[in-house]
Order: structure tokens, then C-alpha cells, then sequence
């Protein structure tokens, strides 16, 4: 027997955003990234409504992301960098992580900014690019979604070299590593970010299909 719970994963929610009443909006700080206060109530499960509360919210912007893999080596790719936000963790500032960057261009498909973001960053263009999935970093507090690809490159003779934009303050090292090394280490905390595990965990399922689909595009 179905539960209901099970109806509502398949059908989706109850709710939409019709059902979220914005009074208010303002901005309470511009600056690189921008921070909005709302003023909001939301319809419960019961029926009724909220009372009127605020809420800040970082308006981010969407985001692409994607694991590099080389299929004809098994080998995968990532970057190190510095990363503000990871100043007080155990492992560091320096992470470990998938090449990433914004969609701040209007009109710029994901796979445009992803494969502009993967020369960027780490020097390389994809053979094949395969869409894994897209989701809301943290929805708590963030509008930003995220579209996480994998990117099968060749990564021969890639490991070693300095990328980024000097423009951006960008110091990226690329590090090239067994499939088996990095997923023997993917829980350890030198990978710390979603992007990073979810790409990973996703290449693990898929790892061999890849070899024997991806490899070959010689």
C-alpha cells in the first residue's frame, strides 16, 4: 500500500508559491553579494495562515558546478582553493571542490557557463558533458540552485598547472588522482562542499557506465 507521504513525493507538494504571501521587501545590504529582509506569511498544513515574520534571504544567484572524469584513465580532477567561508574548518581554507561559477550572464545556457567555467578554472575542455542534477544549495537562507554536471576530459599530463582570473583573485590549482584514491577519501572532511559530494557519489554509481559508454568517443 501506497502512503500518503509516498503520494506527495511523487506528486509534489500541496503548496506553491501562490500560497506564500509577501508583504514586504527591502534590501538590508549590497555589496559583492546582496542580502534582502522579507516581511512574509505562509498557509499551514491546517489551513490557516502564519503570522506576519521576517526573514533574510542572500540572493546568490544561480550557479553550475561539475566533476571532472576521465574515463579512458579512470582518473578524477579537482581543484584547490582558497574559500572564505571554509576559514574555521578543521581541514582549512584550501578545498578541495568541483569546478563551479556563476550564471551571471543573461541569455548564458548552463552549459555554456559550465564549459567556460571548466577552462577557466582548470585548463581543459569537455569530450562529453552529462547532466546530473540541479538543486537549492541551502533554501534556509539562500535563493541559489545549482546545475551539477559530470565532465569527462582527458586529463593526461593535466595535474600541476595554476589557473583562474587574476581579475577575480582566482589562485586555482588543478590535482589529478586515481578514481579509487579520491572515493577512498571522498568522506574524510578534505572535501567538505555539496557540489563536490554529490558529483562524487553520482560518478561512483555511474563510473562504469561511463567507461564503457563515454570511452568510446576516442
Amino acid at each position: 500500500m501506497t502512503s500518503t507521504s509516498d503520494k506527495g513525493l511523487l506528486a509534489g507538494s500541496q503548496f506553491e508559491a501562490e500560497d506564500v504571501d509577501v508583504v514586504s521587501q527591502e534590501c538590508a545590504y549590497g555589496g559583492f553579494f546582496e542580502m534582502q529582509r522579507w516581511t512574509l506569511r505562509h498557509r499551514l498544513f491546517s489551513g490557516d495562515w502564519t503570522e506576519a515574520f521576517q526573514r533574510e534571504i542572500f540572493r546568490r544567484g544561480n550557479a553550475v558546478a561539475g566533476i571532472i572524469y576521465d574515463p579512458w584513465r579512470d582518473e578524477i580532477a579537482l581543484i584547490e582553493q582558497f574559500r572564505i567561508g571554509a576559514h574555521d574548518s578543521p581541514a582549512g581554507p584550501w578545498c578541495l571542490e568541483v569546478v563551479a561559477g556563476m550564471m551571471d550572464k543573461d541569455g548564458e545556457a548552463p552549459e555554456q557557463v559550465m564549459a567556460r567555467e571548466l577552462e577557466e578554472e582548470a585548463g581543459l575542455k569537455a569530450r562529453h558533458m552529462e547532466f546530473i542534477c540541479r538543486y537549492l544549495s541551502s533554501p534556509g537562507g539562500t535563493d541559489e540552485e545549482v546545475f551539477l554536471y559530470a565532465l569527462m576530459c582527458d586529463l593526461s599530463g593535466a595535474g600541476g598547472g595554476i589557473h583562474g582570473l587574476d581579475e577575480e583573485h582566482e589562485d586555482i590549482r588543478l590535482l589529478v588522482f586515481s578514481a579509487q584514491e579520491v572515493f577512498a577519501a571522498m568522506l574524510n572532511g578534505r572535501m567538505n562542499n555539496a557540489a563536490t559530494l554529490i558529483g562524487l557519489q553520482w560518478l561512483q554509481m555511474h563510473r562504469e557506465r561511463l567507461r564503457k559508454e563515454v570511452a568510446k568517443l576516442t
